[in-house]
């Protein structure tokens, strides 16, 4: 009877209006705008489509007009005044329904019929440290295939709208897009959030607990600080991480608009760029576009170039190759980026790569896309005759940028709101060169990493590399095969200035190659952070700073020989920030030292490390996605799903295997 009683405590309802149940209802009042062609010709889908329309609530007689699709990765629920109701994951995705609302209202005015539909996303920043990381770059491609199963799910769609901002959400979405080919698509990406007056950005703040550890905040501030680091409600963070570098990409490929990457959230300027992305994606329904005409080859390498001038995350070198494969195109290759990167000069001064750590809403005001671009087409870097989501050339639209009301407003603002100069945060490559802003990607090699692995040279702090533009680090290995053990050792003080940190198996097989931003971000707020090197498998956030060199291949769980590094063995790095060559070695193992040829010698006669394994907690799911990105050619192809490689995988295998065809 207790049992019963619970519940009856649960379940029973006491509202005797809830027993009022109807079993009809009188329906919408009209009639479907049917043709005798549309009865003889349509699917019963796209008929019955209209019939679900009209059950909606939609105007009958205006259901088979232009039907428009907007994906969103909207998360949350918010009241009508902003409140939560129920909480995203992050901010980035919790104000992009007011996107979607400002669209869909600029569609219905031209007698479009808008549709949406979500695919939310997660946080790196939430999930930083935790088991949840180990879903963060499989969900990438998770989400840009349920996007696109959405897209084709609405079969009458003429168009397509996505809105996203963050770190994987984003990259899924223009996956998406660029797989509409000959079907019209358009970006809006979500805007940043602000900083606060006084406080801390985004990305300072997850040091919080190891600033406390080591005596160098109190815990009342650590508390005061963290409660005001997100200052407005949406947008992703204020740095230029992986998100914003997403947003910035977006654009210099065409898909959105001029000047709507960085935008403030919330804001009348961030929100009236979903009006005129409607606008344009209409335009280009009536120019018979498709996202073919955009997302190009060249869009592509324009891409490139732009984000070798905002020195952006290095994550971008994983979904860039991952856009063009979408649109089913070339995907660039580590040459592509050396060759960039040796070409085009950084023009931008932003968290977390200085020289000066401008939030990005400053960029936003000094210009933004379209502002680096007018300098990259002065210097011939761009190819300009490629066509944008407006249906004008590139070249059309930076000559109305340059011109434009909107270019003076918003520069006038930066210099009225923070006394910033516009050009002391978008600099010209005179400028740039003249306050030694070198470029962003280097791509080091060595005994340890003997297929390559990437670093943000522009990251590694300037005190620390020689008069010549070049770092150089010896020191002794310390070695952790997860991210908590090596953390527990910097919280602990076991970590020295001169060691060099050495995190391995945490590559796609180990933990879906992991974000290892609390490790890099604990080393930037520590004060001997910066004589401290780190080499791993993983990969870093687009904040991380300092000489981090992630993505070693092979990893060490495919037998790669960071795998067989040891506490104590010496490791040289080498890193030439001006001509972007850089080597990382084992060149001793604390009792003799030898050249980085017999170095490789040791490591390949080396068993890996007794330690070695897949983490505990990685998921079957995110096994599934090591396994298939590793058969479409793995990271530096942008850990992408090349489903003919990967079928004839399958078949080799099975042949191997003696298998019966299913």
């Amino acid at each position: 009877m207790e049992d019963f009683d619970v519940l009856s405590t649960l379940l029973q309802a006491q509202e005797p209006e809830l027993y009022t149940i109807p079993t009809h209802a009188q329906g919408p009042q009209g009639e479907l705008p049917l043709t005798p062609k549309m009865l003889r010709e349509w699917a019963s889908g796209d008929l019955f489509g209209l019939t679900q329309n009209v059950g909606m609530g939609w105007e009958p007689a205006k259901v088979a007009n232009k039907h428009i699709l907007m994906i969103s990765t909207q998360g949350g629920i918010r009241a009508e005044d902003g409140s939560p109701i129920a909480l995203g994951y992050h901010t980035g995705h919790w104000e992009v329904g007011r996107l979607l609302r400002a669209a869909a209202g600029e569609f219905k005015h031209a007698g479009a019929v808008p549709f949406a539909a979500y695919v939310s996303d997660p946080c790196d920043g939430r999930s930083q440290g935790t088991a949840g990381m180990f879903d963060s770059l499989p969900y990438r491609n998770d989400a840009a295939m349920v996007m696109r199963r959405l897209i084709r799910s609405l079969p009458t769609r003429k168009a397509v709208l996505g809105v996203a901002t963050c770190d994987k959400g984003l990259p899924a979405t223009m996956m998406a897009l660029a797989s509409l080919r000959q079907m019209p698509g358009i970006l809006v990406p979500g805007g940043v959030t602000l900083p606060p007056e006084h406080g801390e950005d985004a990305g300072k703040i997850q040091t919080i607990g190891v600033r406390y550890v080591h005596g160098d905040i109190s815990l009342e501030d650590a508390a005061q600080l963290g409660c005001r680091a997100c200052a407005t409600p949406g947008g992703g963070c204020q740095f230029l991480g992986t998100a914003a570098t997403a947003q910035v990409v977006g654009e210099a490929l065409g898909m959105a608009i001029p000047h709507s990457a960085l935008a403030p959230s919330g804001e009348p300027i961030w929100e009236a760029l979903a009006t005129q992305s409607a606008r344009a994606l209409l335009h280009q329904v009536q120019l018979g576009m498709g996202m073919q005409d955009v997302v190009t080859d060249a869009a592509v390498r324009n891409a490139m170039v732009v984000h070798a001038a905002f020195g952006g995350s290095t994550n971008l070198l994983l979904h860039i190759p991952a856009i063009a494969h979408a649109a089913g195109l070339r995907t660039p290759t580590i040459s592509d980026w050396q060759e960039i990167n040796r070409q085009v000069p950084r023009l931008v001064s932003v968290l977390p790569n200085g020289p000066v750590d401008h939030p990005t809403v400053r960029v936003f005001l000094a210009g933004g896309v379209p502002e680096v671009m007018l300098h990259l087409r002065r210097h011939g870097l761009l190819d300009t005759s490629v066509k944008t989501c407006t249906g004008h050339t590139l070249d059309d639209v930076l000559s109305w940028w340059e011109q434009s009301e909107r270019r003076q407003k918003v520069r006038a603002r930066l210099l009225e709101a923070d006394g910033v100069q516009p050009d002391d945060v978008i600099m010209t490559p005179e400028l740039a060169r003249e306050r030694g802003m070198t470029s962003t990607v280097m791509f080091p090699v060595g005994n340890i990493a003997p297929e390559g692995s990437v670093i943000k040279s522009t990251a590694i702090d300037p005190s620390v590399v020689d008069e010549d533009g070049v770092y150089r680090h010896t020191g002794p290995a310390r070695v952790f095969t997860s991210e908590r053990a090596a953390m527990a050792a910097i919280k602990e003080g076991s970590i020295q200035a001169g060691n060099i940190i050495v995190l391995m198996g945490r590559g796609p097989g180990g933990t879906g190659m992991e974000e290892t931003y609390q490790l890099t971000a604990a080393l930037k707020y520590l004060p001997f952070g910066k004589h401290v090197a780190l080499v791993t498998d993983a990969r870093f956030s687009g904040v991380s700073t300092g000489a981090c060199i992630g993505l070693v291949g092979p990893e060490a769980l495919t037998g790669g020989p960071i795998g067989k590094v040891r506490d104590g063995d010496i490791i040289q790095i080498v890193l030439d920030r001006e001509n972007l060559h850089g080597e990382i070695n084992v060149i001793g193992d604390g009792e003799r030292t030898f050249t980085p040829g017999e170095g490789a010698i040791l490591l390949r006669e080396r068993p890996p490390h007794p330690d070695l394994a897949p983490d505990p907690l990685l998921p079957d799911d995110t096994r599934l996605w090591a396994a298939l990105q590793a058969a479409s050619g793995g990271v530096w192809r942008g850990a992408i799903y090349d489903v003919d490689r990967i079928i004839a995988v399958i078949e080799a295998g099975r042949k191997a295997l003696d298998m019966p065809a299913p």
